[in-house]
């Protein structure tokens, strides 16, 4: 009877931390009035009631903007994971894609059968079919080359790299830019430097896929370096940054490491317009 009673306990204890987990998951998207960054895709879950998937995507509340940054690679992962945290995508205004590749594409085509009104930028280099199928649909397509602003305070990075061409997402913000890369196929440093030229601020938050998997600690620790020079303060690298820059990164960083995944939510410091 005993051991029946402590499995009993221990059972509600499970299901207890899990409903905690999952109502976290749900609670901070449902707030109003805060500018917040939501990640919705990733190879990593921070809950259970979220999926995982190798790709990448997150939303940016900014003011009365909704930004989904990329779309993760499969429409039912993205989708799922977009409704169990209590997102409307009707709210959605805007997508921004970072570059060609399918685990940052492949989920749009879920979100455009929930809602076709949405401005999509994407770089000029995309292939002609991908844009005029978009336009078929009625979707609002901006082609993107050079460096812009999409809203108040949120800017695109344009065009950068001269193999697959990419762009970034930055927000200003009263602490500094917030820099949210896809793959950093271009080189994670080559994005953070441009965004701190082109804005002419301190960064406070660098967040995304650093393409960093496979390479080696030297190299990994010397970026890690190199960001310290260019005044990051704080760090959370996902998708295809690869387990050992993680590691080396959490190391590093310390408190300023943010572990990231489904169910992330950042509040961003207030804008600066």
């Amino acid at each position: 009877m005993k051991i029946i009673l402590k499995i009993l306990i221990l059972a509600v204890i499970g299901f207890f931390i899990f409903s905690l987990k999952e109502a976290d998951a749900r609670r901070y998207s449902m707030d109003e009035g805060v500018n917040r960054l939501l990640v919705v895709y990733d190879n990593n879950t921070l809950f259970e009631n979220l999926t995982p998937a190798y790709g990448f995507s997150c939303l940016l509340m900014i003011d009365q903007y909704h930004i989904l940054f990329d779309t993760g690679g499969n429409p039912t992962v993205l989708m799922e994971n977009i409704n169990r945290m209590d997102i409307d995508p009707e709210a959605i205004d805007s997508v921004v894609l970072s570059h060609i590749h399918g685990d940052h594409t492949g989920g749009l085509s879920g979100l455009l059968q929930k809602n076709k009104n949405i401005t999509v930028y994407m770089p000029k280099s995309f292939p002609r079919g991908y844009k005029n199928d978009l336009r078929s649909l009625g979707t609002m397509v901006k082609e993107v080359e050079e460096p812009m602003m999409i809203h108040p305070s949120v800017y695109t990075t344009g065009e950068l790299g001269t193999g697959i061409k990419e762009e970034s997402i930055i927000v200003k913000t009263r602490k500094g830019l917030v820099i949210i890369t896809g793959c950093a196929h271009p080189g994670i440093l080559k994005i953070v430097e441009m965004a701190k030229n082109f804005l002419m601020d301190r960064v406070h938050l660098v967040l995304g896929g650093f393409h960093l998997m496979g390479s080696r600690a030297a190299e990994i620790r010397a970026i890690i370096n190199r960001l310290d020079e260019l005044g990051v303060k704080s760090i959370a690298p996902c998708h295809c940054s690869g387990d050992t820059a993680r590691e080396l990164f959490r190391q590093h960083y310390g408190d300023n490491y943010i572990e990231c995944g489904v169910g992330l939510v950042i509040e961003i410091p207030d804008i600066k317009k």
